[in-house]
């Protein structure tokens, strides 16, 4: 399951990919020349991706923040505007956690909602380990519960317009400019959230902290991708997923100890402080510097790098620094997103990556939503607070631990196709298998049928939410390593974008008060059958080179899943390395070996002839000597 990958100037002929030789070009063979040259993944290395890590946990405090300060209440009216005695109480699901109040006669449209849901003082009761939250502050129940869910909205777009935005800056004015930007930024309008005093200018801010949280969090992704070699990337990426689970695990607990709402936003804010310090000590990618030939900046990082990890310079046997000095007079050259739109098969690795992310994480609230079931009565576990939500968060712990040992055997598209066929396996099984239990085995026991649904429902959501999570987790990731250097930041902020459009699905769902959700998980069901297929197009770029520049993302061709079982049934397609192809070792093929008899046949008969021409030659001579010599005498 290698890749064919060249590392020179690629040339397409006829669906042929062939190079040329590029004798003397080291720099930018920057994993098996320069890194190694400089240390490998050394001590300076390891600090870096450290500090990567420890923001981290942070990002996860933000991503999950709404769960507290946007959580539902119980709700009931003290002093009810119209007369109570015709008052009852009822419950009206809020995202996935049940939301009592009180609803007039019993009835179930808009017209008795907006005549009844008149009330002067509320008494709300959390759950979410806070004693006020957004809700709570501004009587957001009844007919202004519309506003929650567009208050959701705002940080999810903000973060789809932040990772298009920054992708494509962090492109054009490298990593670490984006970062710290969205550091200083993130500050300000994070704790100006906290100050809020109304809705929409709580929605607002949101929307930009969720843009330089998307800033922040794609930055330290490639930053972290460009400082591995092949072998560490996915486990160093991996450690900092299970940091923002952390994140998220302790979540409740930090919630619980701030108690306001605004306390516990700026507890979330205040942390990214300490990031400021990253504007001296961590230092611009050098593979991007590389990549965009800025080898005056190069020069003087390579140098750092080599002495914080020990290396002594003046052995370089193979000419890098030489080299290097001869490039100093280059100009710095920058690529864009848009120079997608001109390959031939980049673009549609990062269009089947982007559907992936898409439909992981559209799909994942589609379990999500059945696992925690506001119109089930009976299932009582599930109807607490802390009981969904660490339900969830122990889910995707699970799905991490067990993409590890799948990636590493199975590799990042074998891993990616497993993972998607159980997603859509669950999904098919919980919208098909349930009614068949149903409407032909148990038609006549309804208690036995309606527990057999229940349990089935709840099983197949687990394994949903834990296939579906590991999908985009490695969409992500596969994203960062088949994209070019030059444009790896526009490439993983259109993946990550997508993502932010399947999370969306969630919070339009709920402002739609779950109408059409049989709808939303059929569609989603559909995509994760296209991304099976699609997945198959993808090349394997596991113990690979990353990219650097257009043409040698252009060289990740694809592979077939299984090793080739002989060496004549080799591809020779996707494996040709010059241009003159070289079909020496088809030799075994039912043609080749009737030509080859053919051959041999005719060699045989040739030399025959000429030992027949010979004989009768000599036999020539020999009579015309003897009968020269009769004369003769």
């Amino acid at each position: 399951m290698a890749v064919a990958r060249l590392d020179t100037e690629d040339h397409q002929e006829n669906g042929f990919v062939s190079s040329e030789p590029a004798l003397g070009r080291l720099l930018p063979q920057i994993d098996g020349c320069v890194l190694p040259f400089l240390g490998g993944f050394g001590r300076y290395q390891k600090q870096l991706i450290a500090l990567t890590w420890i923001p981290a946990f942070f990002i996860g405090f933000s991503q999950f923040s709404d769960y507290f300060l946007l959580a539902q209440p119980n709700s009931t009216c003290l002093h009810p505007t119209v007369n109570p005695g015709n008052w009852t109480t009822f419950n009206v699901t809020q995202g996935s956690t049940p939301a009592p109040y009180l609803y007039g006669n019993g009835t179930h449209n808009d017209t008795d909602i907006n005549d009844q849901c008149l009330c002067t003082e509320w008494k709300f009761e959390l759950h979410a380990g806070l004693s006020q939250n957004v809700v709570t502050k501004w009587h957001l129940v009844c007919d202004s519960v519309w506003k929650v869910h567009i208050a959701k909205f705002s940080l999810v777009v903000g973060s789809i317009f932040g990772y298009l935005v920054m992708g494509v800056l962090a492109d054009w004015f490298g990593r670490h400019p984006v970062l710290i930007v969205s550091v200083l930024f993130m500050l300000v309008f994070g704790l100006t959230v906290a100050f809020s005093t109304n809705v929409p200018m709580f929605s607002t801010l949101r929307f930009f902290e969720g843009f330089c949280l998307a800033g922040i969090t794609l930055s330290l992704y490639v930053l972290r991708i460009e400082l591995c070699l092949p072998g560490w990337r996915f486990s160093m990426t991996m450690v900092a997923n299970f940091v923002v689970l952390g994140g998220q695990l302790l979540m409740p607990g930090l919630a619980a100890v701030c108690g306001d709402w605004q306390v516990l936003q700026a507890v979330i804010i205040c942390p990214f402080v300490l990031m400021l310090s990253y504007v001296w000590v961590f230092p611009e990618s050098l593979r991007w510097l590389l990549s965009t030939q800025q080898y005056c900046r190069s020069k003087t990082l390579m140098h750092h790098i080599a002495k914080k990890n020990g290396v002594d310079t003046e052995l370089d046997s193979n000419g890098i620094l030489a080299e290097l000095e001869r490039e100093l007079e280059k100009r710095p050259e920058r690529s864009c997103i848009v120079t997608l739109v001109r390959t031939r098969n980049l673009w549609k690795n990062i269009v089947v990556l982007c559907v992936n992310s898409l439909a992981g994480y559209g799909i994942h609230h589609c379990f999500a939503r059945s696992l925690i079931d506001p119109e089930s009565s009976d299932t009582t576990m599930f109807h607490s607070f802390y009981a969904d939500y660490y339900t969830m968060a122990g889910v995707a712990v699970a799905s991490c631990v067990a993409l590890c040992p799948a990636v590493g055997y199975m590799g990042r598209r074998g891993g990616l196709l497993l993972f998607m066929i159980i997603t859509a396996l669950a999904s098919l099984l919980q919208l098909g298998l349930l009614n068949l239990i149903g409407k032909y085995s148990l038609r006549h026991d309804i208690v036995l049928r309606d527990t057999l649904n229940k349990k089935f429902s709840v099983a197949f959501s687990i394994i949903g939410m834990f296939s579906s999570h590991a999908v985009s987790n490695l969409s992500i990731f596969f994203c960062a390593e088949i994209t070019p250097t030059v444009i790896r930041g526009g490439g993983l902020g259109l993946v990550l974008a997508s993502a932010g459009f399947g999370m969306l699905t969630a919070p339009i769902m709920e402002l739609h008060n779950q109408k059409g959700y049989f709808l939303h998980h059929v569609i989603f069901s559909c995509c994760t059958l296209i991304c099976i297929i699609c997945i198959l197009l993808l090349p394997e770029p596991r113990r690979q080179a990353l990219p650097e520049s257009i043409g040698d993302g252009e060289t990740y061709t694809r592979q077939p899943l299984l090793l080739p079982k002989r060496p004549g049934e080799q591809h020779l397609l996707l494996t040709a390395k010059s241009e003159t192809r070289d079909y020496s070792r088809v030799q075994d093929t039912p043609v080749h070996q009737a030509a080859a008899a053919a051959a041999a046949a005719a060699t045989a008969s040739t030399a025959i002839a000429s030992t027949s021409t010979a004989t009768v030659v000599e036999a020539e001579v020999s009579e015309n000597g003897t009968a020269n010599g009769v004369r003769s005498s």
